[in-house]
């Protein structure tokens, strides 16, 4: 139950176990492109899994010895990769809090929108969002609305993800439907 059924599996080497007893009740909404606003490259998937060429470009300077994951990715082509179960704990919120609790990773689960904060999500991508949250919430009941939330919601002034270009209105409509 900790992998979708649906997704690749690639096993990054970034996680570790969440703290004895912790509850997973939390879905976090992220962006990710590599390089910055180019879309369908592999260091997504370089990044995640820790063999990322610094030298490929010159942005990727800042990310020599950075040790970072999501559970998921979701392509702008709707395809979907899953890095770490969902039991573990993958290094995506960092330094964040939801509701006077710090440490966000430990409860969370994180997923990665192919994207900026300015660039419009395709349709693929929020069905396949809308997929991945449903199937969590058969499997982790407490995620309901009130506990999804973006990246800057846990991390104010630090993040900005998933940014102005997610339609949340949108997502929430077709989760919506999607349960009914």
């Amino acid at each position: 139950m900790h992998w979708l059924p649906f997704a690749e599996q690639k096993n990054s080497p970034h996680y570790d176990e969440r703290p004895e007893g912790c509850a997973i009740d939390l879905l976090v909404i992220h962006n990710i492109s590599l390089p910055a606003g180019c879309f369908g490259t592999p260091y997504i998937d370089d990044l995640f899994m820790g063999v990322i060429d610094c030298e490929a470009h010159p942005s990727f300077t800042d990310l020599a010895d950075v040790r970072v994951s999501a559970h998921c990715v979701i392509r702008r082509d709707g395809s979907i990769t899953q890095y770490v179960p969902f039991s573990a704990r993958a290094w995506h919120a960092g330094v964040s809090e939801f509701q006077g609790r710090t440490r966000c990773n430990d409860f969370a689960i994180g997923i990665e929108m192919e994207g900026t904060d300015t660039s419009a999500y395709t349709e693929q991508q929020y069905q396949s969002l809308v997929r991945v949250t449903a199937w969590l919430q058969q499997h982790y009941p407490t995620i309901n609305k009130e506990r999804i939330v973006g990246h800057s919601d846990i991390a104010p002034g630090r993040k900005t993800d998933p940014g102005p270009a997610f339609d949340w209105q949108h997502y929430f409509t077709l989760l919506q439907h999607h349960e009914s």
